[in-house]
């Protein structure tokens, strides 16, 4: 019989009282970059897991309050009153919470607050506001003053409401005009009210105005002129104003307009000597008129990025070259977005010789069919029958130096577009890289649950030998730049 085997003393392990986490361990400033990562309701109740996270909410220097991470997950596309108010009603306590004395001792470098424009709760979010900026501890402020209906369910009177409501939020609270950085305004009538002398002369540090929606009467005329100014940039979004006009806007180095209303040149240029950036999107229908893109631009001389976005319509610009030389004489990028894809593309070469010192070219063909209409019969009442660019063609203009990228977004291997790239070759000898991309998804075709309309065009090179023909097709027995190619 075999011995029995000896048992092996017990060793026991004394354990700490409370061992720390990995987490709570790190540095102070390892465990803001972590919160900043979320959003504040989730960054606030990290306070309550130990009493190494208790006040860390507090010290964040950069808060983003939205009333959307309130909202019921996942967010729908109409959004009831009740969960709005709720949702305001969370905004406003944790606010109340994280604006509170002495907990935040750190100056708040940057608050982003993105709230509805409900005047119950704006008596509530204003002396908190003024609180923190009369103390010293609010520097920046980017205020997004929400609609709680859709555009096409409000009504004028709503929106003049919307105005009185936020033009006393303001007069109540001047502190809030000393820090206005920032500001963006959903579907407020400014009619009744002295637009620029709240906009300009009261917000004195503004910077960034993004408008959607809104006017100053239907079709009306907004004229801005304000010397000492500090605003970069400037977004209007499907608002309805008849034509803006830029006279001085002297610091103005970014401009967005989505969508106008006007029959006629929508835009005019004064003094915008740092205007660098503009970006142009609507669609051309039966109550426009195309124009000259040199008569819109006169007045510009540092334009050196420009996006034209025709919405898979009708060309809105009317045929030039030379005329657009003074306007594109500092343009490095030309976007060219939705363009229709049964149109040439062939005429868009006219800008190389108009921009001599362009480097980026990039085209995106609109290759689906998505609508907010009903059927295509109501859309063709508003929209005009798409015909094809009629450009004539110098074929013999100066070369483009300078092209160093082309970019086509939508590609597919038709032959007006191996003639456009075979013609842009032929001006643009030092071009590097063409860049060729599949036709980005559209989120508003996902909604009506549709497919591409023209599947029945040649769909975008997937196989290393689909892609191996396109780049032969390209060159034509020439040397070519490199082709890359993105799905």
């Amino acid at each position: 019989m075999e011995p029995p085997v000896a048992k092996k003393p017990t060793v026991r392990i004394d354990m700490q009282p409370e061992e720390e986490d990995r987490l709570s361990v790190l540095m102070d400033d390892v465990l803001l970059s972590i919160l900043r990562n979320v959003d504040i309701s989730t960054a606030v109740r990290t306070s309550s897991l130990s009493t190494r996270w208790r006040q860390l909410p507090w010290l964040l220097p950069e808060l983003s309050i939205d009333v959307r991470h309130f909202l019921p997950v996942p967010l729908q596309d109409s959004v009831v009153a009740n969960d709005i108010q709720q949702a305001m009603v969370a905004l406003t306590k944790a606010a109340k919470c994280l604006f509170a004395k002495p907990r935040r001792e750190t100056t708040i470098t940057t608050l982003q607050l993105n709230l509805y424009l409900i005047s119950t709760f704006l008596s509530d979010i204003g002396p908190l506001l003024g609180d923190v900026i009369d103390s010293g501890l609010l520097k920046d402020l980017d205020l997004c003053l929400l609609d709680d209906l859709k555009p096409g369910d409000s009504s004028e009177l709503h929106m003049l409401q919307l105005a009185k409501d936020m033009h006393g939020f303001f007069n109540a609270y001047p502190s809030v005009f000393r820090c206005l950085t920032r500001l963006s305004l959903h579907g407020v009538c400014f009619i009744e009210l002295d637009v620029h002398h709240l906009l300009f002369d009261c917000c004195t540090q503004l910077k960034h105005l993004r408008l959607h929606y809104c006017d100053a009467g239907h079709r009306s005329l907004w004229k801005i002129d304000a010397p000492n100014s500090k605003l970069s940039v400037l977004e209007i979004d499907t608002c309805c104003f008849e034509r803006i006009e830029l006279v001085c806007l002297p610091e103005l180095e970014k401009l967005y307009w989505n969508t106008w209303v006007s029959e006629y040149i929508s835009l005019s240029f004064g003094d915008v000597p740092c205007l660098g950036e503009l970006k142009l999107s609507s669609a051309l229908t039966f109550y426009s008129t195309v124009f000259k893109l040199s008569e819109l631009l006169h007045g510009t001389t540092s334009i050196h990025t420009l996006t034209l976005d025709f919405q898979g319509e009708n060309l809105w610009i009317q045929p030039e070259m030379k005329q657009l030389c003074t306007a594109f004489n500092m343009l490095r990028k030309l976007t060219l977005r939705g363009i229709f894809v049964e149109f040439d593309i062939i005429w868009t070469t006219a800008f190389l010789e108009a921009a001599p010192s362009m480097e980026i070219l990039h085209i995106e063909v609109w290759d689906h069919e998505c609508s907010a209409f009903a059927n295509v019969g109501e859309k063709r009442s508003v929209f005009a029958e798409r015909k094809n660019p009629q450009w004539e063609m110098d074929f013999h203009c100066s070369k483009n130096l300078l092209l160093k990228e082309l970019q086509i977004v939508g590609f597919r291997s038709l032959e007006q577009q191996f003639v456009f790239i075979r013609a842009l070759l032929d001006r643009a000898p030092n071009l590097q890289t063409i860049l060729l991309k599949g036709a980005e998804q559209c989120k508003y075709c996902d909604a009506l649950d549709a497919k591409s309309w023209c599947s029945t065009y040649p769909s975008f090179p997937k196989s290393e030998d689909e892609q191996a023909m396109v780049a032969t097709r390209i060159s034509d027995g020439k040397s070519s730049p490199r082709v890359i190619f993105r799905e």
